[in-house]
């Protein structure tokens, strides 16, 4: 038994204290879970057998089980199961391959799955202290990207910060400070295009009550040289420092739903599925390197589906930092051009948990539209991981082979 992607939208994904920094982020995730079952009317919502959502926080407004909180918000019968799950800036991804699992187990017909952040309401924690009226002060700890509250038996090596880690990165491969900012650039420019030329006018649904239509981190003027002008933010040019605010992810706030069911699920949905999960992938290695664990994560899953990079056509790679993408992309040793056709997280945005939804729903598009076969979803996570995913296209008419 196989899994399939039925249908798949998202809200806009706003910038850090943007547009969308009022809603709460199970109003977030309600959104993307009306949306997604607004494309497929005749679906009773009873028959969805679970939502399974990803989300990196949980610690504030989330309420911990964000899946269950969003599923009741957004209507849905309270005879519908959900959970959460967590593997970082993974989670959205993770949350569509443990669903699919369950699908092809026959464990159910029907899962909505997805995921959501805002990043601009993650709230402060304070450690609680060993013992009652401690003496000395408490500090209160971001929760809104990155290590926090960190075991002292950690090796320290292991928790530098996702910057210094892709400087680390940066060391390794050689990978010029240009030539990050020339990939960012082209990240933007691609993704204005494709907001111009209407491909995203039926993947993304604004949220009730903002003003948000577009994707808020998009700048259409970027160029390298503009790019070149920013400052480098984790270590000095002295001290050869290439990542800047311009090459790499920012920080938002947005969430993506997709819709996964069987094959006999058709009936049920009353809609013809768009793409089939063939392979997924999951993968570990050094902390430090995390930002190149999506290599062996889509190598993995193309075994799985038993396919090579040379059958191809479409990469969705999100772009953490400009640097690990291109990394990435140099290991497989695939033509550039057919990764993130659409745009990628540079521009585009990275919520955590939304972002697996995203690349999920525009590669299954650019499939689609582009009539080629097979793609790939991928993306790293902090602390070592990396996860990746296969989809075919489902659509034999005009589909290249």
């Amino acid at each position: 038994m196989s899994a399939f992607l039925y249908a798949a939208t998202r809200t806009p994904f706003g910038r850090f204290n943007g547009a969308l920094a009022g809603v709460r982020p199970d109003d977030l995730a309600a959104a993307a879970i009306t949306s997604t079952l607004a494309t497929v009317p005749e679906l009773d919502p009873a028959a969805i057998d679970d939502v399974v959502w990803g989300n990196a926080n949980g610690a504030g407004e989330e309420n911990r089980n964000v899946g269950r909180m969003a599923a009741l918000l957004a209507g849905l019968p309270v005879s519908v199961p959900g959970t959460t799950v967590n593997r970082l800036c993974g989670s959205g991804l993770d949350a569509a391959m443990a669903a699919s699992r369950t699908i092809e187990s026959g464990d159910a017909e029907i899962v909505l799955t997805g995921g959501v952040e805002s990043m601009t309401r993650a709230p402060w924690v304070l450690p609680k202290p060993t013992g009652p009226f401690p003496v000395g002060d408490l500090t209160a700890v971001s929760t809104t990207l990155g290590w926090r509250l960190v075991n002292p038996r950690m090796p320290e090596e292991w928790t530098v910060g996702l910057g210094e880690a892709n400087e680390l990165l940066r060391e390794r491969f050689g990978i010029s400070r240009e030539r990050q900012d020339r990939f960012a650039a082209r990240s933007h420019e691609l993704a204005h295009q494709a907001w111009e030329s209407g491909f995203y006018d039926d993947l993304v649904t604004p949220v009730a009550e903002t003003d948000l239509v577009r994707d808020e981190g998009i700048r259409a003027a970027s160029t390298p040289d503009v790019l070149a002008t920013l400052r480098t933010v984790f270590r000095s040019p002295e001290r050869g420092g290439t990542i800047t605010a311009g090459n790499a992810s920012p920080l938002n706030d947005g969430a993506s739903a997709v819709l996964l069911g069987s094959e006999g699920a058709a009936d049920t949905i009353g809609a013809a599925p768009v793409a089939r999960v063939a392979g997924r992938g999951v993968t570990a290695l050094d902390p430090r390197s995390f930002g190149f664990a999506p290599v062996e994560a889509a190598n993995r899953a193309l075994a799985r589906a038993g396919i090579g990079w040379e059958q191809v056509g479409a990469v969705e790679l999100n772009e953490a930092f400009a640097v690990q993408a291109l990394a990435c992309v140099d290991a497989w040793g695939i033509d550039p051009a057919i990764v993130n056709q659409k745009g990628g997280a540079i521009a585009i945005g990275h919520p955590l948990g939304a972002s697996g939804g995203r690349l999920l729903a525009t590669l299954a598009k650019v499939l689609r539209e582009s009539g080629r076969r097979y793609g790939v979803a991928a993306l790293c996570v902090g602390v070592g991981q990396g996860l990746a995913v296969v989809l075919e296209n489902t659509d034999d008419t005009g589909r290249l082979r």
